[in-house]
């Protein structure tokens, strides 16, 4: 029996508009699929619904990967593959494998010889890179940083240097905590150094502004609970 293949499935982010984001064969790629892979079952539900309300969610199967799932459960998830179904992965940060627990059914489905097949959609990351002037080739993603002040202080540091140095550094925070992580990053940076901010990615009211840490300090933006990319660069 010939295995199924791993389709790595864009999602929006945030309630963009869905034919704004994810191109037309995707979403009827996406509505026939019966076995997905997801990091939240309610959100996936709701946007497959949101491609097609007609769908029947009861008819599919949803495996839940996120940091509460039991590591000894995931080889099971790939169990439809090995039986010939295809299955789709979703992941809550737009794209599977950056930033998400998607990256390790992945490296499983290499391991079991399941043909992987990455399909194009919205990711925050790339998005604010290309986006915020800074070094394309030379970069960097941080995902979250250490949640101890004084260890904040010393990482957003390091990583200035290595930006100064054309080593673009993009990193990333919880909605809520965006403008906290503003402020530290305002306070340990040096008034020269380049900062981009990109928030509400893909959503009506994105906004991608690269300045400089001195001017962005003469008028602080609100950043309250907006899903944010935060790049240092040169």
């Amino acid at each position: 029996m010939s295995k199924g293949n791993i389709f790595l499935l864009p999602m929006t982010l945030g309630d963009s508009g869905i034919d704004n984001v994810i191109p037309k064969p995707i979403q009827e790629l996406t509505i026939n699929l019966k076995f997905f892979i997801v990091e939240n079952i309610k959100t996936t539900r709701r946007y497959l619904k949101k491609i097609d309300r007609n769908v029947d969610i009861d008819l599919i199967t949803f495996f839940e990967l996120n940091k509460h799932t039991n590591v000894f459960d995931i080889a099971d998830f790939l169990k439809p593959c090995l039986e010939g179904n295809d299955v789709g992965i979703i992941s809550e940060a737009g794209c599977p494998g950056i930033a998400d627990p998607g990256a390790n059914i992945v490296a499983l489905a290499h391991q079991k010889k399941i043909k992987v097949v990455p399909l194009v959609g919205p990711s925050s990351i790339l998005l604010a890179l290309i986006s915020s002037g800074f070094n394309g080739q030379k970069f960097a993603f941080n995902g979250y940083l250490n949640k101890d002040k004084s260890q904040l202080q010393k990482e957003i540091q390091h990583l200035e240097r290595l930006a100064v140095g054309g080593f673009t550094q993009l990193f990333m925070d919880t909605p809520f905590r965006s403008q906290a992580m503003l402020m530290e990053i305002l306070k340990s940076c040096n008034p020269e150094t380049l900062l981009c901010i990109a928030s509400d990615i893909t959503l009506p009211s994105e906004k991608i502004t690269t300045k400089s840490i001195k001017d962005w300090s003469d008028n602080v933006p609100n950043l309250a609970k907006k899903p944010c990319i935060f790049a240092l660069g040169k």
